[in-house]
């Protein structure tokens, strides 16, 4: 093992070790020579280029001018958003596969478990995030009428834990067959510039983990994507895990990957110049290669001030007020012929970068261990010339509201009249993206009414209180659907929950709470009905109900039931609601 450990620059680890030590140590650096795609050697090669490279100050980008990138933009409500919706649905969705990057924690949200396992709605609280992602899936799989498959990276600390929950709740209704799991292994951690090994007093390697890029690596390994690809797949969907609204968008989003067959579609926001988010961007190199692309925000200023055609660096357009490189949301939708010809090529080994923190001017040392990652959104920088990449920008409403910081960090992003990004505000965007749809569709939901005001220091503004469930609709395209046949009024003080196959054909208002729930095989027709009663406040918690309550410490606020109109259905068959039942 001294040779082996010599010849790549990490003989410092034997020191001081028993030999109890030193075969655990071997064992380690075993399974880690397998984990890693080009072994031990390869990691350190890498480690030491890339810190070369930090010392002197280059960057991947050297060599490439900024440009504005082309994609699509499709405003929630427009003529082209409905038609990419309607496409998507029916030409795209039943070809899809998704990928869902589930690698973290929920303590910096002050969360104890995993950040899948928490809940969009405080009214809802019993369903989670990824019960939410796989009855998305499951209605949409109904309408395709073939199996869409599901898979979900896991890391050391969520695996057992993710595992746990699919089986506590029986894959939340999906086939075993139809869902996989693939679990990402940690990296050394690395000590100095010379990318020696940090090892504690143990004398065990230390490991970070490497990266969500590495997402890429185990669809190849695992076989999954060609294995999709070979079922007659054409478009591979990934997702992140605290973004609830996202399924709201996909089919649209599948509409112009269709439409332009593009082999990456990475789906944006309208940025505001400066804003703490990546950026897609148009890289020329002066050789002749391009590459659209997402650059980090630290690293998009400083490369648009020194091209010649962005002097003024990361400035607003005036016809728009936004920044000209949108913002890049990590929702990414890949061609999969095109990306399996890659993985191939490359057995996904996305390029990994490092980001010490020196302790010193002689920039040797770290101030503590570092290592290499990478992203997800730099698979591009593998892609052939020919490669085909663009965008779709939404609106953030029907996209992007993820759950990113926990309560305190929250107000004080609030304060700086920055997105707070904490689980009332997603939960309050889910809300009122309900609401938007049901009025996309025809029905009278009046603005404003609901709580207002400043929740553990986040101001949240809340409509009526509407949870469209994955099971009655996924898309704006849905909604329309379920509400052909009727009229449905929803007054602004009003809570409205819809779950399963309901359809509207007759009068409705609410005026206070509704709640209609369908089970699987259950029917439910709304005719004429109207509905009176005390309803749903959403208020602030009290003393003492946050210390007992995770969830509601998470938000500030809670949801109190005082009166409500319930229909719950779980017998196979058609039901009817209202006057003429």
């Amino acid at each position: 093992m001294e040779e082996r450990l010599k010849e790549i620059g990490q003989e410092h680890l034997l020191q001081g070790l028993t030999d109890p030590q030193k075969a655990a140590l071997e064992k380690q650096l075993d399974e880690l020579d397998t984990q890693l795609p080009g072994k031990l050697a390869q990691y350190v090669k890498s480690a030491k280029q890339l810190l070369k490279d930090s010392l002197e100050g280059r960057t991947p980008f050297d060599g490439f001018k900024p440009a504005v990138p082309s994609g699509e933009k499709l405003p929630l409500g427009s003529e082209e958003f409905t038609k990419m919706d309607a496409l998507g649905a029916s030409a795209a969705v039943p070809l899809s596969a998704f990928v869902l990057v589930a690698g973290g924690l929920g303590e910096r949200l002050g969360y104890n478990g995993i950040k899948v396992s928490l809940p969009l709605y405080i009214a809802e609280r019993e369903k989670c995030f990824l019960q939410l992602y796989i009855e998305h899936i499951l209605t949409m799989q109904a309408s395709a009428g073939c199996k869409l498959p599901l898979a979900i990276m896991t890391s050391d600390d969520t695996h057992g834990l993710t595992e746990a929950l699919l089986a506590e709740h029986n894959n939340f209704g999906m086939a075993p067959d139809q869902l996989h799991i693939v679990k990402q292994n940690k990296v050394p951690a690395l000590l100095d510039s010379e990318a020696r090994f940090a090892i504690n007093k143990d004398g065990v390697v230390e490991t970070k983990p490497h990266g969500h890029g590495d997402v890429h690596t185990l669809l190849h390994q695992s076989g999954l994507a060609k294995k999709w690809q070979g079922e007659g797949k054409k478009w591979v969907c990934f997702f992140q895990d605290t973004n609830g609204i996202i399924f709201r968008a996909l089919p649209a989003v599948l509409g112009v990957s269709h439409t332009h067959q593009l082999d990456l579609n990475s789906v944006c926001v309208p940025r505001t110049p400066g804003e703490a988010v990546g950026a897609i961007c148009k890289l020329d190199h002066e050789d002749g290669r391009s590459v659209t692309v997402n650059v980090e925000y630290n690293q998009l200023e400083p490369m648009l001030k020194a091209s010649d055609n962005f002097k003024g660096g990361d400035v607003a357009d005036p016809a728009t007020g936004t920044s000209p490189f949108p913002g890049n949301i990590n929702c990414l939708v890949f061609g999969i012929d095109r990306y399996v010809e890659v993985l191939e090529a490359t057995g996904g080994m996305v390029k990994e970068f490092v980001n010490p923190k020196y302790a010193d001017a002689t920039k040797r040392a770290f101030k503590s261990p570092t290592r290499l990652e990478c992203m997800m959104q730099d698979f591009p920088l593998l892609f052939p010339p020919a490669a085909k990449v663009g965008f779709t920008e939404l609106d953030r409403l029907v996209c992007f509201s993820p759950v990113k910081n926990n309560i305190a960090d929250a107000a004080a992003k609030a304060r700086n009249n920055l997105p707070p990004e904490c689980a009332g505000t997603a939960e309050r965007d889910a809300i009122l993206l309900n609401g938007e749809m049901l009025r996309m569709a025809g029905a009278a939901v009046e603005q404003g009414g609901g709580a207002s005001g400043t929740f553990a220091g986040v101001p949240l503004q809340f409509g009526p209180l509407i949870i469209l469930h994955p099971s009655f609709a996924t898309s704006p395209g849905d909604v329309k659907k379920r509400l052909a046949g009727g009229e449905l009024s929803v007054s602004a003080r009003s809570s409205l929950v819809l779950e399963g196959d309901i359809s509207f054909q007759g009068k409705v208002t609410v005026d206070g709470a509704l709640v209609i729930r369908a089970a699987p095989g259950a029917k439910v027709v709304v005719k004429d009905l109207q509905v009176q009663n005390e309803g749903w406040e959403t208020g602030p918690t009290e003393a003492g109900e946050e210390a007992a309550d995770e969830m509601l410490r998470m938000r500030g606020y809670k949801v109190v039931k005082a009166g409500a109109k319930e229909y719950v259905f779980t017998e196979a068959g058609t039901h009817t609601v209202g006057a003429s039942a």
